[in-house]
């Protein structure tokens, strides 16, 4: 049989409410601080989010050569600056070598509501990626995935299994999602929304928060100087329900299995989880269950929903981040809101940072239409 080639992770972007670029970003969680606030709308209606100032978006973007001429959206402009500070530090890497892969839920979906919508192409998803691809001069396949919220995650999947297949030697993923009337709307009419800042796993959460934000992540089969290997990758869909999650945790809990296989791992080899964790009442109760069949329930476990509430196709990009550097790191970063445990099995909850020699962490997402996503990143340093 044929050797599949290692994917590494070589570098990594998040553009967030919390901080602009990774760095500013860890700096944030492990003073366990929050972009979450309360935004009022006309009247008195309120809605707690994670959102961006627009004119310090725009300060930013101004400083990139692009055409006066053209009226990007907000989303463009993120993933522009996303792309940007990815290939400025990445300037070697051979753009005739790379797929250019972007996970969005909405994309523009806020145009469809503006009848003075000059570009009705801008609508379409697949559309940021072309706008990405022309002022990048990027020239080869363009995939566009949107698969509710493990888009990001699906990404990275993606993104491997082309490059195992020699498809290419590199991959550039991408994730965004901004917050517009249809989002919002969407989720105050499902009555899952808190109004406070939310609460994942507690036995008081409400629902979830909404949050913007833009990543991105280079993968490679050259090595370079990465220290991240992904070693194992899986979606399943338990086909439960078009929005509420299954009761048993199995689709969940068969990814994890699926990823577990192809890394070669026991469950008990996992050091650390990041979870979906969006603090509604049925998903997380779901995913104790899954985390319960597999024997995972007391690994360390971080939601990181109270820091940047839930970014759609950003979140499982943006998580996944995070789990690299808590690997690199050797930190268990804290998870914010839970104050008494909600779920059963009871899972551990990372309350604070901790110092701990972690080999390998689990990046789980699960999403509308009964999809869940599973991946599992290796610390070769523990090779």
């Amino acid at each position: 049989m044929r050797q599949k080639p290692a994917v590494h992770i070589i570098d990594d972007e998040i553009i967030a409410p919390l901080g602009w670029g990774t760095s500013a970003n860890l700096e944030q969680i492990k003073k366990k601080k929050t972009a979450i606030r309360k935004h009022v709308l006309s009247g008195e209606n309120s809605f707690y989010a994670a959102l961006f100032e627009d004119d310090f978006i725009q300060q930013q973007f101004s400083r990139l050569a692009f055409s006066e001429a053209e009226t990007f959206t907000k989303l463009e402009k993120l993933l522009l600056l996303t792309v940007h500070q990815l290939l400025e530090r990445n300037s070697s890497i051979d753009l005739e070598e790379t797929v250019l892969i972007i996970s969005t839920t909405k994309g523009n979906v806020e145009l469809l509501d503006n009848s003075d919508n000059s570009i009705p192409e801008k609508s379409k998803l697949y559309s940021l990626g072309k706008t990405i691809q022309k002022y990048f001069k990027l020239k080869n396949e363009l995939i566009t995935l949107s698969n509710a919220c493990i888009s990001g995650g699906l990404g990275l999947s993606v993104g491997k299994r082309l490059l195992e297949e020699n498809a290419y030697k590199n991959a550039l993923v991408l994730g965004g999602d901004v917050v517009s009337k249809f989002t919002r709307s969407g989720f105050q009419l499902l009555q899952a929304m808190d109004d406070k800042i939310c609460k994942p796993y507690d036995k008081n959460r409400k629902g979830i928060n909404l949050g913007e934000a833009a990543a991105g992540v280079l993968l490679s089969t050259e090595k370079q100087n990465s220290t991240i290997q992904i070693v194992g990758e899986a979606t399943a869909n338990d086909a439960n329900h078009i929005s509420g999650p299954s009761r048993t945790g199995e689709g969940l809990a068969k990814a994890i299995s699926s990823a577990l296989k192809e890394a070669h791992l026991e469950a008990s080899a996992i050091d650390c989880i990041s979870a979906h964790g969006t603090a509604t009442l049925y998903n997380d109760a779901m995913e104790a269950q899954a985390f319960g069949r597999l024997n995972l329930q007391q690994k360390p476990l971080t939601s990181y929903k109270a820091y940047y509430g839930h970014t759609f196709g950003a979140s499982a990009l943006i998580e996944s981040i995070l789990s690299i550097k808590s690997l690199q790191q050797n930190l268990l970063f804290p998870s914010l809101g839970c104050e008494e445990i909600g779920v059963e099995p009871i899972l551990n909850i990372q309350q604070n940072l901790e110092e701990k020699k972690l080999k390998y962490a689990l990046k789980t997402a699960s999403g509308f239409g009964g999809c869940n996503f599973a991946m599992i990143f290796k610390n070769l340093k523990y090779a």
